[in-house]
């Protein structure tokens, strides 16, 4: 397949033409990030001119950065509470949105105590979509090859409100992964997970994750990359493992599912997958029964490539357990709101 000689890198040419479509882009965006922020910010100010909001300051139909800059107030999360708060009450006039508000995202609540609402619209998940489909022809660049095998992620999703409004508030990631953009994407042979959509969405942490290990277990060779959203998630899903395995390789010898997993949407699609298979059985015994887990990963998944993971300050172990101690750590975003792509992503983060 053809790609543009002109967007190779030292590192190699784009892997296929959708990941040069894609570097394009990239490439656009960032050399001219004057031009399309000024661009972004006039779409943002036209569209909700006749906010609530906007209004209130008065910017008389202007949408440049000047006339932004000299009106509109740097705020807090507190100065706007008040307005979104009447949308979670049920208030559907245009207060600081043009577009209905369809959700609300939570933050984690790690730096105040509790979780704060961000109200979304429906427009902002095609561009959570685009930044995502952004990841893999980055990697593609460091680590050829990614179409030949599966990645072992460890996605969760986490516990949903509703606000007295009747909207869903929910983390980021579970806003996504219930979404049609990732229950029903389309097959792409660089992005394929080991984990089966029921084992994602499961509400059940323990019966999420001992799913989604025994399936990457079951798919070991196949394995090109193991990760989680935070490097503290991969850490916990090898201590599970170390917990766990004696159940794990009884399922893996039988073929037969753990009691202990009653999701009926998970024991339906693992009837199609778990097979007996008691030679793996014995192999994943022989490696997790041993007191020494250092490099447990290289001996269970010996054609793991790299870790992908977020790492932030408070992730620094993943340096120093012994599980994936020396091995490559790759960041394809920055935290949990993803503020962007990572181009070094091989590059050790400052913890």
């Amino acid at each position: 397949m053809a790609v543009d000689s002109a967007l190779s890198s030292p590192l190699g040419p784009p892997a296929c033409e959708k990941d040069a479509k894609a570097l394009q882009f990239i490439e656009e965006m960032t050399r001219n990030a004057d031009s399309v922020q000024e661009h972004v910010l006039a779409q943002i100010l036209s569209r909700n001119a006749q906010t609530e909001y906007l209004q209130r300051f008065q910017l008389g139909g202007a949408t440049d950065r000047d006339t932004f800059k000299s009106k509109i107030p740097v705020i807090t999360y507190e100065d706007v509470q008040p307005e979104i708060q009447r949308i979670a009450n049920g208030d559907r006039s245009a207060i600081l949105s043009a577009h209905p508000i369809s959700e609300f995202l939570t933050s984690s609540g790690t730096s105040a105590g509790e979780r704060k609402l961000m109200p979304t619209i429906p427009e902002e998940l095609d561009r959570r979509q685009l930044l995502y489909s952004l990841l893999m022809p980055v990697m593609n660049l460091y680590v050829p090859g990614l179409d030949k095998g599966k990645g072992l992620y460890f996605l969760f999703v986490k516990s949903e409100t509703k606000t007295p409004g009747g909207l869903l508030a929910r983390p980021v990631l579970t806003s996504y992964y219930k979404s049609n953009h990732f229950k029903t994407r389309p097959y792409d042979p660089y992005n394929v997970y080991t984990s089966p959509n029921e084992a994602i969405l499961c509400a059940d942490s323990f019966q999420s994750m001992y799913t989604q290990m025994l399936c990457g277990l079951l798919e070991r060779e196949k394995v090109l990359r193991l990760g989680a959203v935070f490097a503290s998630g991969l850490i916990r899903a090898i201590r599970f493992l170390q917990l766990n395995w004696p159940q794990l390789t009884h399922d893996i010898r039988t073929g037969s599912l753990n009691l202990k997993v009653t999701d009926l949407s998970i024991r339906e699609c693992m009837t199609r997958i778990l097979k007996p298979n008691p030679e793996l059985a014995e192999f994943v015994t022989s490696m997790c029964s041993e007191d020494n887990w250092e490099g447990i990963i290289t001996r269970i998944w010996p054609n793991t490539k790299y870790l992908d993971v977020i790492v932030t300050w408070g992730n620094g172990s993943i340096y120093s357990d012994p599980g994936l101690l020396q091995w490559r750590v790759a960041q394809g975003m920055y935290h949990v709101r993803f503020i962007g792509v990572l181009f070094r992503t091989q590059s050790q983060p400052d913890v």
